[in-house]
């Protein structure tokens, strides 16, 4: 079957675009430009780079940013400290923290020491809440972002069978609760897996849609989708490969041939839902901004 590469570089590009002019309306509505505040702990160089990407994106579209790096020896009281003084500082518009944290911090625990009016990657209980009963709120930054590919690609997910694998707090929780919503971009049959369910495959076969976010690479295969599926592979891994410049490449959770030669769209990894993350969490923090000023047009 001839499958349609979902380009996530070039969709990204696009709501970035929009989100730069958004923010020069703002700041000419006499308005200071949004801030983000992103929080990396430790030395982890995927951190590094993922927090160094986002700072960049906030730039290109007109949204300050500053980066605390925290030596990974910080106590899980001294970041509540910190994240307590972000909370009251009125020129912080949103809050970026970057996971995994180290072992010894507990990520729900400092979440919850959060504004959630400033957690702009839509984390805290109260925005997981808020987009569990479907109120307006910060959704997700990387499911929001699929949606977004959906709305670009025109993927209708009304009546589809939607067969999401991960059900982490991230991506996989929340991806399911926005495609089960009675609204334009849900009203989908939705299924949650792990990569632990017993006969995944049976789920899978039966998906329209299919949401991978596991951290297991090539943990899908041809064989278990079905002909015309939509396939949106979230994993990112590296995969040792002395060929390869680094001495690794970057793979998905999908075996992309096997599982292309059924789908009828796929996303790359990398160039998939990765620019979209990032996207989102601008398209927050100006709305944080927003919300912050005029919380009652922007509830």
């Amino acid at each position: 079957m001839s499958y349609t590469l979902i380009d996530g570089k070039k969709v990204a590009d696009i709501i970035r675009q929009q989100i730069h002019e958004d923010v020069q309306e703002w700041i000419a509505r006499g308005n200071r430009p949004p801030r983000l505040q992103a929080v990396l702990i430790g030395n982890d160089p995927a951190s590094k780079t993922y927090v160094q990407a986002k700072t960049k994106a906030c730039k290109e579209v007109g949204i300050e940013s500053n980066t605390a790096v925290i030596p990974d020896t910080i106590s899980i009281k001294e970041l509540k400290e910190t994240i307590s003084v972000y909370n009251k500082d009125d020129s912080i518009d949103g809050i970026l923290l970057q996971l995994p944290l180290p072992a010894h911090l507990h990520p729900s625990k400092v979440i919850e020491t959060m504004d959630f009016r400033k957690d702009v990657d839509g984390f805290h209980p109260m925005n997981v809440g808020r987009l569990a009963v479907g109120q307006p709120t910060f959704r997700s930054c990387t499911p929001a972002g699929i949606l977004e590919l959906f709305r670009y690609y025109s993927i209708t997910t009304k009546g589809k069978n939607a067969v999401v694998v991960g059900a982490s707090n991230i991506v996989g929780s929340p991806m399911a609760i926005m495609l089960s919503r009675e609204n334009e971009s849900g009203k989908a049959t939705t299924t949650l897996c792990h990569k632990y369910t017993r006969d995944l495959t049976q789920h899978i076969i039966q998906a329209d849609i299919l949401i991978v976010a596991v951290g297991s690479p090539n943990l899908i295969t041809g064989p278990m989708v079905k002909e015309g599926v939509v396939v949106i592979d979230v994993g990112i891994n590296r995969v040792s490969d002395g060929s390869a410049p680094k001495g690794y490449k970057i793979t998905g959770d999908c075996h992309f041939e096997s599982v292309a030669e059924k789908a009828s769209l796929i996303t790359p990894v990398p160039g998939g839902v990765g620019p979209m993350t990032v996207a989102m969490l601008m398209k927050n923090t100006l709305l944080a901004a927003k919300k912050s000023i005029y919380p009652e047009e922007y509830l």
